[in-house]
Parts: C-alpha cells; sequence; structure tokens
C-alpha cells in the first residue's frame, strides 16, 4: 500500500538486491527534515501507530487541513511545519519542535488520540500493580472526572482521586479490584491489559502533548542515551531517527534563553516524505 508517493529503490538497494539475490526487503516510509542546523532522517511507523503518521505526514506535505493560528482559517496545501522552530530544547532530555506559536502552546486546531498501546487479554479482579491501576483509570475514571470537571460528585472516586493527586501516582488503586472501582461509574465495558508499541528510548521521534489524547503537531526527539521510562504510555512514539543525531545533539547544544528556548531561532525548513525500498539482515527484527 502506497498513500503517499510513488516508491522508489536507491542504487545501493538495487545492487545489493542483484548481489544478495535472497536478501529480505521491505518498505519503509521515511521523512527527511532539513533544518536550519542540518539534514534528520526519520523512520516512520506507518504500521504501528496510523493515525499519528498519517497527521505527521499530512500536515508536513501540506494534504491535511489545519487552522491559522492568529485567524483560526483553515490552511489547505501548505506544510504546516515549514518555517517552524524548535521552540523547547533541553539538555540530556530532549529536542522539541512543531509550535506554530514558537512557545509551546499552539497546534493545528484540532486533537487526535494516543497510540501507545495495543489491547491485550481481559483482566479482571484485583488491581495487582500500578500498570493495572493506571489502565483502569484511564479507561473508567478519567473520562467521569472530565465531564465533571475533575470534580466528582461520588464520594469514592472524589477520595481515590484526591489521594492520587497527593501521591501522584496510580498506587492508591492498587489492591482494589476492578469491579469495585469501574463499580462507582458504572463502567460497564471490560478493561484489557495493554501492550506498549514502543518505550520513549533514545533516538526515538514521539509526539509531545497536555495530557491523554492531546495530540496535535508537537514532536519531540529524545536525546538521553538511557532513555526515558516514565514517559513510557503517556506519548505516542511513531518513529526514530535513522540518520542525523549529530543534528539533533547539536540541536540540543545551542546556548538557551530562560524556558529553554534557543537564542538563535532553530528552523525547520523543510519535510520530505517517501517509501523507500530498503534490504534487511535475516536476523533483523522489526521495531
Amino acid at each position: 500500500m502506497n498513500r503517499y508517493k510513488t516508491p522508489f529503490v536507491t542504487l545501493v538497494t538495487v545492487a545489493a538486491l542483484l548481489l544478495g539475490g535472497c536478501a529480505k526487503k521491505r518498505q519503509e516510509l521515511h521523512a527527511t527534515m532539513e533544518t536550519s542546523m542540518g539534514t534528520i532522517k526519520f523512520k516512520l511507523y506507518e504500521d504501528l501507530t496510523p493515525k499519528t503518521v498519517d497527521n505527521f505526514v499530512g500536515l508536513a506535505t501540506g494534504t491535511k487541513t489545519w487552522a491559522d493560528p492568529e485567524t483560526n482559517e483553515p490552511q489547505t496545501e501548505k506544510p504546516f511545519y515549514d518555517g517552524l522552530t524548535f521552540h523547547r530544547v533541553i539538555n540530556d532530555f530532549m529536542i522539541q519542535g512543531g509550535c506554530p506559536k514558537g512557545n509551546g502552546t499552539g497546534g493545528p486546531g484540532y486533537d487526535f488520540e494516543d497510540e501507545c498501546y495495543t489491547p491485550g487479554e481481559a483482566i479482571t479482579g484485583e488491581i495487582a500493580d500500578v500498570a493495572v491501576a493506571q489502565t483502569v483509570f484511564e479507561k473508567s475514571l478519567l473520562p467521569h472526572l472530565r465531564e465533571n470537571n475533575l470534580q466528582s460528585p461520588i464520594p469514592e472516586v472524589s477520595e481515590a482521586f484526591a489521594q492520587m493527586q497527593e501521591k501522584q501516582s496510580f498506587a492508591p488503586l492498587v489492591g482494589k479490584t476492578i469491579e469495585e472501582v469501574t463499580g462507582w461509574v458504572d463502567y460497564a465495558e471490560p478493561i484489557t491489559k495493554l501492550n506498549l508499541i514502543s518505550p520513549v528510548t533514545y533516538g526515538k521521534l514521539a509526539m509531545a502533548n497536555s495530557g491523554p489524547n492531546t495530540n496535535g503537531s508537537q514532536f519531540f526527539v529524545v536525546t538521553k542515551i538511557a532513555g526515558t521510562p516514565h514517559l513510557n504510555g503517556k506519548h505516542t512514539v511513531f518513529g526514530e531517527v535513522i540518520e542525523g543525531m549529530d543534528v539533533v545533539h547539536a540541536i540540543e547544544n545551542v546556548e538557551k534563553a530562560p524556558g529553554d528556548r534557543p537564542l538563535e531561532p532553530v528552523t525547520i525548513i523543510s519535510i520530505a516524505v517517501d517509501h523507500v525500498m530498503v534490504v534487511v539482515e535475516d536476523d533483523e527484527e522489526e521495531t
């Protein structure tokens, strides 16, 4: 399936195919980002996170409508990212861009849901750990709290939420049963285990957000060698750097003003997207 441009095969790939004969091949979606400090190339996870990749590609290529942050007028056939900056850069953490206002408060005029997990088997009974507690909270209690402006009229929900805020953890739900917690808000859907699609590790391309399911246009690239496991499941990872981590680190190390903003703007000039046929080793695993 080709949703963007006609696939091409590089000369290197052609030579490998001719010489290797039985070499394994696969088609990947690549994005080439030209910045004022150099080129960064990404592999995009179109099969793992199709909605997020479609959004990024649509904005990058001008095939997706977005709203002008000043006039709110719809923009079509105009690449969103061209001319935007990396507005937040933190050493040993990440570089962040994609805000049309340049201050971290802007977006394309819409939000869309996360793609952090794939559903697994249904679970019942005691909430055994914080990961399960988070799943139960996000599935059953969070929609209820949002509908009530985070002020639940249900005493059990109000008390549990206050405890979670105090501890900054989902631990207060551990030890309760799933049936008890979902019963507070009459949530009848099954709760399933969630399988993390990709951790937020070094070199990964992920969506920035202001909470669950608030993705828009802002993204970040992880520069911390050890990764950022505290962000796993909170930000959709939709790609990885395959060339240009030296450029990413150069951007990371620019001189900064208060608020982690580069003193001299680092600009995204353009983003090109293509399907590429690549040769993989026999023992190479899919991401």
